[in-house]
């Protein structure tokens, strides 16, 4: 790997700082980043970002504030050559995306995002990723809900079980156990934009809808059979002891595939018979199966109401828009805990277990976002030789885990 020039005026910087998720992220970055660290801002607007800065107190008072705006590549080549990594929230990534990723890519600068847009990242790798090896970055897609937890849930098993020398995962099962939060209006632009895209063209349907539509080689992927994004699961069937029905859970639309891709860039680490799928708890009553199939029912009416125009317009009325967020209290008051079950080639059982306080899409993404770009700023001796487009468990993987339990989070392994 060739390696990035590391002489940069600044660690950090957050770009799209003066939408919610932005600020989000700059208010963890202010209180929690080492005082020695470079932050700045960016965004379109100097005089908004000074706004925000001056609202973050004395932590960021001296923090530099960059001009970039999407549609202007010079102003992304500058941001792009003045720190060692950008974190940006500036979605949906389909539509603003790509040139930040041509100019991290071509400058050798890490750059970290929220994105959980299939179509988005698989353009990405196409274009990017032999430019990104060659200039040493490291390009990390999904480094929020969409999907830390997924992503390092795996790895963290396949570590445990690799030290424990109990062969490769095979069936794996992430379980959301309980979540408390609000559906992020940044989330909902991604997805009707790729509806949009898709509805026109059938060959990008059929991409967004492979299971191994992010695999940097899918010729060489295991052909293990159907694998069903959005199905409906009994928990005995994942594990002994776990009773009830599991619901789908619509983000296994995107997580699966990243999982999927760290396993391929891993040189299949976790095995070639691994089988992964997301479904989310219900409780365990008599009912839990006609709970678990409504939910699935109103999950395809969910994308079925957004591809048709009269139904749209209703749901846009209602659905939250692009910076929107709850408020203090309700972020504050959210959480999650997300176990991953899986079974390995010599028959042992093991789970893992992601939790942390924070409502999932805001406050704990934030968190996952802010230490995801910190990793690769500050510990950049510390990871993986590699880069590329990357998935934050093959960039990132253990430095990460270790980041994000020094902030709160509850990551651990236990063998059944």
């Amino acid at each position: 790997m060739t390696a990035a020039p590391r002489a940069r005026e600044l660690d950090v910087v957050v770009y799209g700082a003066t939408g919610f998720v932005g600020r989000l992220v700059a208010e963890h970055l202010a209180r929690n980043a080492p005082t020695a660290a470079r932050i700045g801002l960016a965004g379109r607007s100097i005089d908004r970002l000074a706004q925000v800065r001056a609202d973050l107190g004395p932590a960021a008072a001296q923090w530099p504030l960059l001009h970039a705006d999407a549609t202007d590549d010079a102003s992304l080549d500058e941001l792009a050559a003045a720190t060692h990594v950008v974190a940006t929230t500036v979605g949906p990534y389909a539509k603003y995306g790509l040139p930040l990723v041509r100019a991290c890519a071509e400058a050798g600068t890490d750059y970290v995002d929220l994105t959980g847009e299939v179509l988005f990242a698989r353009d990405s790798i196409d274009r990017f990723h032999d430019i990104a090896r060659a200039s040493g970055a490291r390009i990390v897609h999904s480094c929020g809900f969409d999907s830390i937890p997924s992503d390092l849930g795996v790895h963290v098993l396949h570590r445990q079980v690799a030290a424990d020398g109990a062969g490769d995962l095979t069936d794996t099962t992430l379980v959301v156990t309980s979540m408390r939060g609000g559906i992020s209006g940044g989330t909902i632009d991604s997805l009707r934009t790729q509806i949009d895209v898709t509805r026109r063209d059938a060959r990008l349907r059929h991409l967004a809808a492979a299971p191994y539509s992010l695999s940097p080689d899918r010729s060489a992927e295991p052909d293990l059979g159907k694998q069903p994004d959005l199905t409906m699961v009994r928990g005995s069937d994942i594990a002994p002891g776990l009773s009830g029905w599991k619901a789908p859970f619509v983000m296994a639309l995107y997580n699966t595939r990243v999982v999927r891709r760290s396993n391929a860039l891993s040189g299949f680490a976790y095995g070639k018979q691994f089988r992964y799928r997301e479904v989310m708890n219900v409780g365990s009553s008599i009912v839990s199966p006609a709970i678990a199939a409504a939910i699935g029912a109103g999950v395809g009416g969910l994308m079925a109401g957004l591809l048709f125009p009269p139904t749209r317009a209703l749901l846009d009325r209602i659905l939250p828009k692009p910076g929107e967020g709850p408020s203090e209290k309700t972020r504050s008051t959210g959480h999650f805990t997300i176990d991953v079950y899986t079974r390995t080639s010599t028959g042992a059982r093991y789970t893992a277990r992601i939790s942390a306080q924070g409502d999932p899409g805001y406050a704990a993404t934030a968190v996952m976002l802010g230490e995801s770009a910190l990793a690769l700023a500050l510990q950049r001796d510390d990871l993986p030789d590699v880069a590329g487009v990357l998935t934050p468990a093959v960039a990132i993987g253990d430095v990460l885990t270790a980041r994000l339990r020094d902030a709160g989070f509850e990551i651990h392994v236990q063998r059944a």
